[in-house]
């Protein structure tokens, strides 16, 4: 049979790479040899076609299944078996350790940057391995099993991850398949809802806002997290449809809250790919319009990556501060921050990752990264949101060093709608109590 191949990458198509690799699985099963399966995702690539065009996106591809069939032996095979994901496979492997040297060259690979025009462009590649037979003897199993591993880099940050030897991924495989197709309609069942975790002013204790988080209730009762299914949105292709929803309930719910309490914030999670599309300015008008309140102000937190193609983002950015948009820059200081952005990226606050909150009582390094993110807000005009506050020693720290915003488990959990109202409504009585207990103290 003849294998059909990737018009643009020449290499193997998805069809001919399952085919291949179903009689690798054969051939390792049979002589009792391990072979393994590396799946390989560019980060961020929808940014590079909306910033540079769809020729550079192809270039990219290119340029990717030159340097995978670099990485492969003659006995290994590349396939590309999606618009941005790669696949090798790695005949007669000895253990998790080979894989992981396998990874290691992969990625040195596909590290360089590629030209595009005049400019380089450089890639954010992760990837994600599974062995045959311990983790699948099935080839569709064994993608499952390696995007699964992928998934699980994306999660944690990570370059790569290898499957453990007796993993047991977050959830199933079968139960992964089904997820995907649920999906597909939970908007329209109804089976999503927004959570909202509180922002709280660090110096005079009053509520300022909350943050948007979005959740999965399946039909069965049980919650998915957002890190399991923005993925499969983002692989749908509906990640568009889940932010334009998410924005409109935000914003209505978030107009009920009560007036009373003066101006409040509801900040939103964008995700990168919209980040700079053209119409984005379109679509948060849209929802202003239908939903916006006076005593309620719009923050869209933005990525650090992002802002990869500052002229275009900046312009986009402009567009929604003229909407009257707070942009905040989100998870600052775990990407690759360049100091350059703050000439040009017109942003009203950074919020700082709570990987260096959670560490700022024990680690010196992250409490000095800290203070300089905060120093560098400051200089350029700059709020600062640190979230994964859960005690008031962080808080006291914070609070000394200029922070003026946090958020975390010390203030609140996420909670619905209707929780944060109650919420808001009980603390702001509190604080009613304490200054009339404070007045009568000195009457």
């Amino acid at each position: 049979m003849m294998e059909e191949k990737d018009l643009l990458t020449d290499l193997p198509s998805r069809r001919s790479f399952l085919r291949r690799l179903a009689q690798h699985i054969v051939h390792a099963c049979e002589t009792g040899h391990k072979m393994a399966l590396i799946v390989v995702d560019v980060a961020g690539f929808t940014q590079i076609n909306i910033a540079h065009g769809y020729e550079a996106g192809d270039r990219v591809l290119r340029h990717l299944a030159r340097q995978m069939q670099h990485a492969a032996r003659e006995r290994d095979f590349t396939a590309r078996i999606g618009d941005n994901r790669f696949a090798l496979v790695l005949s007669d492997v000895l253990n998790h350790g080979h894989v992981e040297l396998a990874i290691h060259k992969l990625l040195r690979l596909l590290d360089t940057p590629v030209e595009v025009g005049e400019r380089q462009v450089s890639l954010r590649i992760k990837a994600g391995a599974a062995l045959c037979p311990e983790h699948a003897s099935h080839a569709e199993h064994l993608l499952r099993r390696a995007e699964t591993a992928l998934l699980t880099a994306r999660r944690e940050h990570a370059d790569y991850h290898v499957l453990d030897p007796e993993a047991t991924s977050g959830i199933e495989l079968s139960e992964q398949w089904q997820l995907e197709m649920e999906f597909e309609s939970a908007i329209e069942r109804g089976e999503l809802h927004m959570h909202y975790q509180p922002q709280v002013h660090l110096r005079s204790g009053r509520t300022v806002g909350a943050e948007a988080l979005m959740r999965w209730d399946r039909r069965d009762g049980q919650d998915v997290s957002p890190e399991l299914f923005i993925p499969i949105a983002e692989r749908a292709g509906k990640i568009k449809k889940l932010t334009i929803w998410a924005l409109n309930t935000a914003l209505r719910q978030a107009g009920e809250w009560p007036v009373e309490h003066g101006p409040l914030s509801i900040a939103l999670n964008l995700p990168s790919e919209l980040a700079i599309q053209p119409d984005l300015p379109e679509l948060v008008q849209n929802a202003l319009q239908l939903w916006g309140k006076p005593h309620i102000q719009l923050v869209l937190e933005i990525s650090e990556h992002s802002l990869m193609d500052r002229h275009r983002g900046r312009d986009i950015l402009l567009q929604l501060r003229e909407l009257g948009v707070r942009i905040s820059i989100d998870d600052f200081g775990t990407g690759y921050s360049c100091l350059a952005y703050f000439k040009s990226i017109p942003a009203d606050e950074l919020k700082i990752d709570k990987s260096f909150i959670g560490e700022l009582l024990s680690d010196a390094a992250s409490l000095d990264i800290t203070v300089l993110i905060i120093e560098l807000a400051h200089r350029f005009g700059l709020n600062v949101v640190a979230e994964g506050v859960e005690n008031t020693r962080t808080l006291h720290v914070l609070r000394n060093h200029g922070c003026e915003i946090g958020q975390g488990y010390l203030f609140g959990r996420s909670m619905s709608a209707e929780a944060l109202v109650a919420w808001m409504r009980e603390r702001a009585q509190s604080g009613t109590n304490e200054k009339r207990s404070r007045s009568t103290a000195h009457s």
